[in-house]
């Protein structure tokens, strides 16, 4: 559970910095015969800050919920 935890941090944290995931997609334009011509496209998929405040909250409550021990 702390695992999932320390996961969730890291990915609220990464969220909160980068503000989106960014990727590139590959399109092809031409294609005749021997000749192949592609054309790329960089794109980025947002991420609202919403995201990585619920993210980083709810790593936290597993950590600390995580290291209790039962007696």
């Amino acid at each position: 559970m702390r695992l999932l935890g320390v996961i969730l941090i890291v990915f609220g944290i990464v969220a909160l910095v980068i503000g989106g995931i960014g990727y590139t997609k590959q399109e092809q334009v031409l294609d005749v015969g021997p000749i192949h011509a592609t054309a790329e496209h960089h794109k980025t998929l947002p991420l609202p800050p919403v995201v990585g405040f619920a993210s980083l909250a709810g790593g936290i409550v597993l950590v600390v919920v995580g290291s209790r021990t039962k007696v």
